[in-house]
Parts: C-alpha cells; sequence; structure tokens
C-alpha cells in the first residue's frame, strides 16, 4: 500500500466520526494556541525589555560605590558607600586619561513631594550637571536645560519628566511655572520628550536639577554625596574599553592596588541587557513549558480516541489483513490518522493564536496597561507545529502498534 493509498484509508476513516475527530483535533487547537500566545507574551516583554533598555543608551556605562573594603574588614555591599567625588567625575571627563568616554556627570538622588497649586506628586529628584541629556540621551520637548552658570550659582531651576508634568500641569505650559520640592521653590525651565518605560521603571518620572542646588536645598546635612557616575562610551563597541579605563582611572585615584577590593563597581548597559534577555529568556521558556502541558493532554486524548477506534475497526482490519494487508500497513493508516489529528490541530492552533495575539493590543484592558504586546515570531510557530505532529506520532505508535498486532482470525471473530 502506497502513501497515497494509506491517506486516503486514513481520511476517510476520520471524516466517518467528524465530530469525535474534531473534538479531538480541539484538544491540539487549545495547547498550540496556548504555547502560541504564551511564548509570543515572553517574546513581547523581551522585545519591551530591550526597548527600555536600549532607549537609555547602548553605551551608558554606571559608577557605583560598593564600600568593598568596608570597616573593620566587613563590606558594606553594593552602592551603600560614599566613595565618589566630582574629583573623579573631573579625572573621568580627561579625554587623554579616558579617550574612550565622551563624557561622565554625577548623580546625586532625593526624594520629597513635588507641589504645584492644589496638585501634589511624587517623584525622584536628580541633580547632575548640563552633559545629563547627552550622557542619559533624553530629548527636549520644550524649554531648554540648565547650564554651567545654574550649577555654579545654585540656581532652583528644574527640567521635568513628561510623566510628571502630566501628573501635575495637566493642560497648563509648565515652562517658567514654580513648583515645591520639599517646601522648595522651583522654576521649571524645560520638560524632556517621553521616553516610555514600565518595567524597568518610567524614564518619564524624573525631575532634574542642578546638582549644586540639590546639595544645598534638598540633602540637608549629608553633605555633597554623589549616589553614582554615569558615563557614556563613545560608541556600544568599545564599551568595555571605557570600562577599562574608568577602572583604572578610579583605581589610581582611590589609591587601591587590588582590584578586587575596590570600592566602587561598573555596570554597563549592555550587562543590563544581557541580564535582562537572561530572565526574559526563561520566561518565555517557563511559559512555553507551562502550555506544552495542554498539549500533552490533548495527546493523551488523542491516544484514547485512537484506542476506540481500534476496537471499533477490529472487523474492518481482519478483513484488510485477510485480503494480503501487512503489518506495517495497519501501521502506518493508523499513526497517519493520529498525525493528521494532531497535525490540523496544530495547523488551527497557529492560527487561532497568531489571531489572539495580533488582536491583543486593541484590548482595551491590555491597551491600557503595560502588559508587554505579544510578539509571534517564526521559530516559535514551526516548534509549535512540528511538536503538534510529534505529540500525534508519540501517543499515536501505541493505538497503532496495538491494531497491527491483531491476529486476522480474532479480528475477524470480534463482535
Amino acid at each position: 500500500m502506497n502513501l497515497f493509498e494509506a491517506l486516503r484509508i486514513a481520511g476517510n476513516g476520520l471524516l466517518a466520526n467528524r465530530l469525535r475527530s474534531a473534538l479531538t483535533t480541539l484538544g491540539i487547537l487549545i495547547g498550540v494556541t496556548a504555547v502560541i500566545l504564551l511564548v509570543a507574551v515572553g517574546n513581547g516583554a523581551s522585545v519591551q525589555i530591550n526597548n527600555q533598555v536600549q532607549s537609555l543608551g547602548a553605551n551608558v556605562i554606571y559608577v557605583y560605590p560598593s564600600n568593598a573594603r568596608g570597616t573593620g574588614g566587613v563590606s558594606q555591599g553594593f552602592g551603600s558607600g560614599q566613595t565618589l567625588t566630582q574629583a573623579d567625575v573631573d579625572a573621568i571627563n580627561n579625554r587623554q586619561q579616558a579617550p574612550d568616554v565622551v563624557a561622565a556627570i554625577p548623580i546625586a538622588q532625593s526624594g520629597g513631594q513635588i507641589t504645584y497649586g492644589n496638585q501634589n506628586y511624587f517623584a525622584p529628584t536628580t541633580g547632575t550637571t548640563p552633559a545629563f541629556p547627552t550622557v542619559r540621551n533624553y530629548q527636549l520637548a520644550e524649554g531648554s536645560f540648565f547650564t554651567d552658570d545654574d550649577v555654579n550659582a545654585r540656581h532652583r531651576v528644574v527640567v521635568l519628566g513628561q510623566t510628571v508634568v502630566d501628573n501635575l500641569f495637566g493642560s497648563t505650559d509648565p515652562i517658567g511655572q514654580t513648583i515645591k520640592i520639599s517646601k522648595q521653590s522651583f522654576r521649571v525651565v524645560g520638560v524632556f520628550a517621553s521616553k516610555g518605560g514600565s518595567g524597568l521603571g518610567s524614564q518619564d518620572n524624573v525631575v532634574v536639577a542642578p546638582i549644586t542646588t540639590v546639595w544645598a536645598y534638598l540633602t540637608g546635612g549629608r553633605g555633597k554625596i554623589i549616589s553614582q557616575i554615569v558615563a557614556s562610551a563613545s560608541s556600544p563597541s568599545v564599551v568595555t574599553q571605557a570600562e577599562t579605563e574608568i577602572t583604572t582611572i578610579l583605581l589610581q585615584r582611590h589609591q587601591i592596588a587590588d582590584p578586587t577590593q575596590a570600592d566602587f563597581q561598573l555596570q554597563s548597559q549592555q550587562d543590563i541587557l544581557t541580564q535582562a534577555n537572561s530572565i526574559a529568556t526563561a520566561l518565555t521558556l517557563v511559559l512555553g513549558a507551562i502550555a506544552g502541558i495542554s498539549l500533552v493532554v490533548g495527546g493523551i486524548g488523542i491516544m484514547n480516541i485512537m484506542l476506540v477506534t481500534v476496537t471499533e475497526r477490529t472487523r474492518e482490519i481482519g478483513i484488510r489483513k485477510a485480503i494480503g494487508a501487512r503489518r506495517r500497513d495497519i501501521l502506518i493508516q493508523f499513526l497517519i490518522e493520529a498525525m493528521v489529528l494532531s497535525g490540523l490541530g496544530g495547523a488551527l492552533g497557529i492560527a487561532v493564536g497568531a489571531l489572539l495575539a495580533n488582536q491583543a493590543p486593541n484590548i482595551p484592558a491590555i491597551a491600557s496597561s503595560n502588559f508587554p504586546t505579544p510578539v509571534v515570531s517564526a521559530p516559535s510557530v514551526v516548534l509549535a507545529f512540528c511538536v503538534s505532529v510529534a505529540i500525534g506520532l508519540f501517543f499515536g505508535i501505541y493505538p497503532a502498534n496495538r491494531a497491527a498486532r491483531l491476529h486476522p482470525i480474532e479480528a475477524l471473530r470480534y463482535e
């Protein structure tokens, strides 16, 4: 019996029980749809994370105080020290010592309630220098950024992110308006263009002021603390060289001979991106594995139906064997039936899953949230279809082998 004849017989067998075949196919359809959707959500989360990290600048390097040497031989942990100074920033900005660094800025963080009229909002206030937009890849939507004169004179001026503007001003033009941060008055001189962001923190929820102003009016008696230094390499390809240059400068300035005892730590956007991608990949695999359980359930359904089919068609098997059908012919026939059921369910599941993933952003509840937009990838589609066919093959082997092993005489006697 050739393959075409086997397909014809298998098709007739499935069409003879349309409802049962449809319900069996439905189990695989649901399983494949779940796989496509959940993997698409994982892919969407990965894309969202990549976009957020890239929007910060692919060549950004963060320097944190770590105080690894600690006090009394005890390490105080990552970011817990106060070991970075403005002199460190100036040294990193020296192009002779760090030729691959475009600019470096100090960061001083302060929190406080922000008020405008009867509106209240809380956002972190960042003290820094005029190179902030260049290093952090921000664009101005209106107004201007503060200048070196503002830093030197400790002027109380701020530049706001779009989220802060929306919550405080609504439709009012914020430029020139006065807001209060921790009861101190500040004049708004600029507004950043929206950058978005959710999972890693919204980049629009920012208030930026001259670092000297933050030290003078917001951090109180804590002194001139620099919580981190942010540097920008000349291109993503030289980030590693820039990190080496920064490390060398700081080790020399802090008089540290052993790099393992450094009182600072470096982290680049590429490091963050690698970690985020690892998390997103693990999430996608977990979601795919969870969805795969429903495929296994569908496969068990195929095995159950095929066993019933073999029982119902025992006399047919006996007749076919009596007129010359070989064991291999019977085996192939029932395997094809199982694989057609699973393959058809897989194809329909891919179509339904892709349709739902495509329409997800149009669902109001999803559109109004930060839920990642599902992204259906070609590899996941091919894998889902191949797995669905393999499920049919695997779970169809036992029923098909049982049918093939029937003795023709006993099969003909079956009632």
